[in-house]
């Protein structure tokens, strides 16, 4: 039976607090508290729709702004995304997945290149989706982008409501990096790289 791929991670700046475990290989299952409820459900969909499990606790300086536990989330996230993987020999590496919700459409794409990059198009002409301040969405796929060194592609085709928007991202993200993190049996042995290294 193969080792579960998973990570527990603990934060700790004076910035934020951040603590809890992701389960690559998981069900669905989430625990998640941020003090930004409207995150809180990004991540609780992030959870399900990319068949992980997530516990999550952040306790940030919400006082002075929102973006440090945001940015901090989506890094220990990407932390967590990298050590889970360990040497990554046979997953499919990159994965992509168009997203409909009503009248918005959304794309994803997620490579584990070992190359940090993220592109991140909302379209969002609000300052707030729910509690969330809405330019933010971009610093947390900065942040997992950065801490898992992989290419982060997010954009908003079309779409009215700007919580379809954020939602509809979220969704494609998540099953994006299932498929990238999914583990193909013909190359199981095989690091999906012709350069040897990621």
């Amino acid at each position: 039976m193969s080792k579960a791929r998973a990570a527990s991670f603990n934060r700790q700046t004076t910035e934020t607090q951040i603590r809890g475990r992701l389960v690559i290989d998981g069900q669905g299952r989430y625990d998640v508290r941020t003090g930004i409820r409207f995150f809180d459900h990004m991540l609780e969909l992030f959870t399900r729709h990319g068949g992980f499990d997530l516990t999550l606790r952040a306790d940030g300086d919400l006082d002075v702004d929102q973006h440090h536990t945001v940015e901090d989330v989506g890094i220990v996230l990407g932390e967590a995304v990298l050590s889970a993987l360990g040497d990554r020999k046979g997953i499919n590496r990159a994965g992509y997945f168009v997203m409909p919700m009503d009248e918005t459409l959304a794309v994803a794409a997620v490579d584990l290149s070992g190359r940090p990059h993220s592109v991140v198009d909302l379209k969002l002409k609000v300052r707030n989706v729910g509690d969330l301040q809405s330019e933010l969405v971009h610093d947390f796929f900065d942040g997992f982008a950065a801490a898992a060194r992989a290419n982060v592609h997010a954009k908003v085709l079309y779409g009215r409501s700007s919580h379809h928007h954020v939602e509809a991202v979220f969704k494609a993200f998540a099953r994006a990096l299932r498929v990238a993190c999914a583990k193909d049996k013909r190359l199981a042995k095989m690091l999906p790289s012709t350069k040897g290294l990621l």
